[in-house]
């Protein structure tokens, strides 16, 4: 019996691609070495079907062949952005915020810029207190609209092939029985009981560990991070398990 990467590898370009987008997460994990193989083939079928990949959503595989774009080569990569100035993902935002900065630097994979941007767009959603102080009370969490906390779990989840995001910590966070001290080893915030070293420790890779990003101040204790995932808008991402994220 042929093994599915085997299968996959007789498959015509098209037919791969095709497969791949339409896949379970679990089968598309599978597919994810083949893809990366045969992607010179690949390039110009994923550039014909970008007008199909659907900007509302938080598929991961779209987002994925996205990054392998703009990866390329410098021309594809300033073609992209040209053609999406404020980012391929729709991100709505109630607070007025622009997330095409930080879309770009998820989508160049440049997580370490794009989890401070993240840390600053939380201080902005909290108010001009947390700007001025330079951090957020876990009591201004609650405050943050919805829309805007959601618009920037599904920029995580979608620029990492579903890997990372607050709806990935939150659900791991289950996964532990609601036990922070398991949690921190799990996201490679925490080893041997010593927090990891800000920023050359953390891996800011989308091989870290699941959940490893965007980094949360847990040394103000759990309260803040605690108050993110019991928000309304991340609650419900949590416990509804989202197919086109999780695998």
């Amino acid at each position: 019996m042929l093994s599915g990467s085997s299968v996959s590898r007789s498959l015509a370009a098209d037919q791969l691609l095709e497969r791949f987008l339409t896949g379970s997460p679990r089968q598309r994990r599978s597919l994810v070495a083949n893809v990366q193989l045969r992607l010179a083939e690949l390039l110009p079928l994923i550039e014909d079907r970008l007008d199909g990949f659907d900007a509302t959503g938080e598929d991961w595989a779209c987002g994925w062949l996205l990054q392998l774009l703009a990866a390329d080569d410098p021309e594809r990569r300033d073609a992209l952005v040209e053609r999406y100035p404020s980012g391929w993902l729709a991100t709505p935002s109630a607070a007025g915020l622009q997330y095409g900065p930080l879309q770009r630097h998820l989508l160049l994979q440049e997580y370490e810029s794009a989890d401070r941007l993240t840390s600053e767009a939380l201080r902005q959603l909290a108010g001009l207190d947390a700007v001025r102080r330079g951090y957020v009370y876990y009591s201004e969490v609650a405050a943050m609209p919805a829309a805007d906390i959601e618009a920037l779990d599904r920029l995580w989840l979608v620029y990492s092939r579903g890997r990372f995001g607050f709806s990935v910590q939150g659900r791991l966070l289950l996964s532990c029985d609601g036990q922070w001290e398991r949690l921190w080893p799990k996201l490679g915030w925490k080893a041997n009981g010593i927090w990891t070293r800000y920023p050359r420790s953390f891996t800011w890779s989308v091989e870290a560990p699941e959940g490893h990003l965007p980094l949360v101040n847990q040394l103000r204790g759990v309260r803040l991070m605690d108050a993110l995932l019991q928000h309304p808008a991340l609650a419900s991402r949590i416990k509804i398990a989202n197919p086109a994220a999780t695998g």
